[in-house]
């Protein structure tokens, strides 16, 4: 089963708390991060994009750094780790985004993807004069299938005359392709429209992680139903903060005091952002966050190894092909994971 790290691009991480560690994103914090998880032997990296936080006393997310700069950076600075960037569709034409993948697949020697983000956020896109209506609640999947036929047009030809709703090509060149004449493409589209989307384009879905894992595995069959449908193959990657201490009782302790911390008006806000979702998707997958503190993810705690049986209980899944874990304090924790849990896993792959 892959491991890989969902890097802190933003302020805080994932952790919407006033008792979890509070810090600002930089470069050399994911750089320090994503160096320590190559040695370790994560499989990937992945950094979100987010163009307004959500306030609140921790000011969540109310910093961030660009994910593709950040990753054209980093793969400088790692040698095998697999690297996706995200880009929010509304912001960036495709041609570009082909070329900006390209270029970042030349610096890494072929490790570059993209997580594509349809965008459900209205004001990150409004604030800049970008959001494309209404309407696009309902069609952003229709709007992200031509968008990703754009990009893979190039990079498969290095020309495109697509012709669609929403785009339309004359022409247009990109010289060069990149290395596999393709790149790896990612989505986290929880709704049943976001699973068929990434059936027919992504290689990988990633679906947020539950405490029990029964939501995982419903998502997986969900995903495989749509895949079979597509002929074609792809994976699950669960997204899971992951807690490891010597015991379980303190690792539950630490998760409980993080909990009690929870920044109630920066969750109010973004709740209120997913509810403007027309479409009724977001506002059905982000639930009861005003007594949560974590965009609802699910937690994998416990001694070092507890969490290695717990991950090694969701790579039994079918579907599941990796976990992408989120931390407290990153770099701390990427290097603990790599020492304490994962030689304990019987499902990682051999190296």
């Amino acid at each position: 089963m892959d491991l890989g790290i969902f890097i802190p691009i933003g302020n805080n991480g994932w952790m919407m708390s006033e008792t979890a560690p509070q810090y600002m994103p930089s470069f050399e914090l994911n750089k320090t991060t994503a160096q320590l998880a190559e040695e370790a032997g994560f499989e990937f990296l992945l950094s979100m994009v987010k163009l307004r936080g959500f306030g609140g006393s921790t000011e969540f997310w109310d910093y961030n750094l660009e994910s593709f700069t950040l990753m054209s950076a980093l793969a400088a600075a790692t040698n095998d780790i697999q690297l996706f960037a995200s880009v929010a569709l509304p912001t960036l034409p495709p041609a570009m985004v082909a070329r900006m993948a390209t270029t970042i697949d030349d610096v890494s020697d072929g490790r570059f993807g993209i997580n594509i983000v349809t965008g459900w956020n209205q004001i990150e896109y409004s604030q800049q004069g970008l959001w494309p209506g209404d309407w696009y609640y309902e069609k952003r999947y229709d709007y992200g299938s031509e968008y990703v036929q754009v990009m893979q047009d190039l990079w498969s030809t290095g020309q495109s005359d697509f012709k669609g709703e929403y785009f339309e090509m004359d022409d247009c060149r990109m010289l060069p392709t990149p290395k596999e004449q393709r790149i790896p493409l990612v989505c986290a589209g929880q709704s049943d429209r976001g699973m068929e989307f990434c059936a027919n384009y992504g290689d990988y879905q990633f679906v947020i992680g539950d405490d029990d894992m029964s939501g995982v595995r419903e998502a997986s069959a969900n995903l495989q139903k749509h895949a079979e449908a597509s002929g074609r193959k792809v994976g699950v990657y669960a997204l899971y903060f992951v807690i490891g201490r010597d015991t379980d009782e303190e690792a539950e302790q630490t998760w409980q005091h993080y909990k009690d911390g929870a920044d109630l008006d920066a969750i109010a806000f973004m709740t209120g952002q997913a509810g403007l979702d027309t479409s009724g998707a977001t506002a059905e997958t982000i639930t009861n966050l005003k007594s949560a503190f974590n965009l609802n993810i699910g937690a994998i705690t416990g001694s070092w190894q507890t969490c290695a049986d717990k991950l090694d209980a969701l790579g039994e899944i079918p579907g599941v092909d990796g976990v992408m874990c989120v931390f407290d304090d990153y770099p701390r924790a990427t290097k603990e994971m790599g020492e304490n849990i994962m030689p304990l896993m019987k499902s990682r792959p051999e190296k």
